[in-house]
């Protein structure tokens, strides 16, 4: 095998590990470094005259070069094999951090140009959702309505509309988006898009969830409800157009822009569904998918409803697949990722019905082990008319193990879960009940002085 030969190999090699997804923080696939935010890295990496100097180069390689050319050049190959040991290969972004947009930039400055062609499926350049729908619960339950079956005929979307007018940021930068994409220019110019999508940006940026999140994934059970939350965006302006480009060109156009480019490849990597998990979403994690969802918005590839229909719910950008060609199955791939994503439509209805999934925690609870029947009850004490209810040990260590392990349950359901267990250890264990009534006692305690005179009795029958 020729020198040359080997060398384009070797690069190769390099070329695929560095195209691979970057490992979420907290794991250290090499053994030798943490992950850090790319500006961070990027700091790093400039303080070190070797990895400064191979970082340019490495810039220059890719840009404007054939693959080929840049396989056939050692410096471009040095450059690679130092940027595979720095900080840089496994760097990650936090959505609406400070220096978002320079994150991203040295993001894909590395990743762009190591891949061969472009790929269906980016990984996303973003740190890790760790929180859950039940955390925007507890921060929300303060709100009223915010649990559905609390008042089931009330409009919720307007309930959410009146919960974000009595905080002061999300009043203003709702009206500040309203007013921005409502704003007709001329007759021939309905409203600023550019304008509007940056407002609407901010909105969904600088907001908290426990706000956004009801004022888009609202549950609805009648069409003006629904409509009202179809116009959550102003879709006139920020989603609809004269007419419809083809999905894959609009995703050719979102990929020139770094946010956009982000914020798409997030969206894939939190909501494309998955068959291997109860939700279908990846990690059973609904709270990742509608994070994702919401970053979409204020993009040209900016997602909504595309009716007011209140027995199904369907997702979309404003595209086609008319015009495809010979890619017209790629293009309805993408397109099925929101119009028929299960993950995205549980992820939207679980929000709406103000529900989680309950994930087993990482020690599993114990099995727990029944006593054996036997013929006769054990005494009771005297004292039992002091306590209203008498709980099976085993059901209080279950449903306190339940409570420790960090499993959030809806209320009722944790009620459900306890009393189940124990009308199920009633109902094997007969003759130890769990409820007791306050008037049993008085009854034994009077048995228990007639017992001992039947003997007695019985002697004198017998004489």
């Amino acid at each position: 095998m020729s020198l040359t030969t080997r060398t384009g190999t070797r690069l190769c090699l390099l070329l695929r590990s560095l195209a691979a997804p970057p490992s979420p923080p907290g794991q250290d696939p090499h053994g030798w470094r943490v992950p850090v935010d790319c500006v961070r890295a990027n700091e790093l990496c400039a303080a070190e005259p070797s990895c400064s100097s191979r970082y340019r180069t490495l810039r220059q390689c890719l840009a404007g070069r054939d693959r080929n050319t840049m396989l056939a050049n050692k410096e471009c190959q040095a450059a690679l094999e130092v940027l595979q040991e720095s900080p840089l290969y496994d760097c990650r972004c936090k959505r609406g951090m400070k220096k978002e947009l320079q994150c991203l930039q040295i993001y894909w400055s590395i990743h762009l140009g190591l891949t061969e062609g472009e790929e269906f499926y980016e990984a996303s350049p973003y740190e890790p959702v760790t929180s859950r729908l039940s955390d925007i619960f507890r921060l929300a339950s303060m709100f009223s309505g915010m649990d559905p079956a609390a008042n089931s005929k009330s409009n919720h979307c307007l309930d959410a509309a009146k919960a974000c007018n009595l905080n002061d940021n999300c009043k203003r930068l709702r009206s500040g988006y309203i007013s921005t994409c409502s704003r007709e220019l001329s007759a021939s110019e309905p409203c600023s898009r550019r304008k509007c999508h940056k407002a609407l940006r901010q909105f969904f940026d600088r907001v908290p969830s426990e706000y956004t999140y009801r004022l888009l994934f609202c549950s609805c059970k009648d069409q003006a409800c629904a409509e009202r939350r179809r116009q959550t965006i102003v879709p006139s302006c920020s989603y609809e157009d004269k007419e419809k480009p083809n999905c894959l060109d609009l995703r050719s156009a979102c990929r020139t822009d770094h946010l956009c480019r982000s914020r798409l490849a997030d969206f894939h990597t939190n909501c494309q569904a998955s068959f291997q998990t109860l939700t279908s979403c990846p990690g059973d994690n609904y709270q990742a998918c509608l994070g994702s969802y919401t970053g979409l918005i204020g993009f040209n590839m900016t997602p909504n409803y595309i009716d007011a229909s209140i027995t199904s719910i369907t997702i979309s950008p404003w595209c086609s697949c008319k015009g495809s060609g010979n890619m017209e199955e790629e293009c309805e791939k993408f397109l099925r990722d929101f119009t028929e994503n299960p993950c995205l439509r549980n992820a939207i209805q679980a929000f709406g019905n103000g529900t989680d999934v309950n994930l087993s925690p990482k020690n599993p609870l114990p099995p727990i082990t029944l006593p054996p029947k036997t013929e006769k009850s054990p005494a009771l004490p005297d004292d039992i008319n002091d306590s209203n209810t008498m709980y099976d040990t085993s059901i209080i260590t279950t449903c306190t193990s339940v409570q420790e392990h960090g499993l959030k349950l809806n209320k009722s359901k944790e009620q459900n879960l306890c009393y189940s267990e124990t009308q199920l250890t009633t109902d094997i264990m007969p003759d130890q009940k769990t409820f007791v009534d306050q008037n049993a006692g008085g009854s034994r305690h009077w048995a228990g002085r007639i017992l001992p005179i039947v003997p007695i009795l019985l002697l004198l029958l017998v004489l």
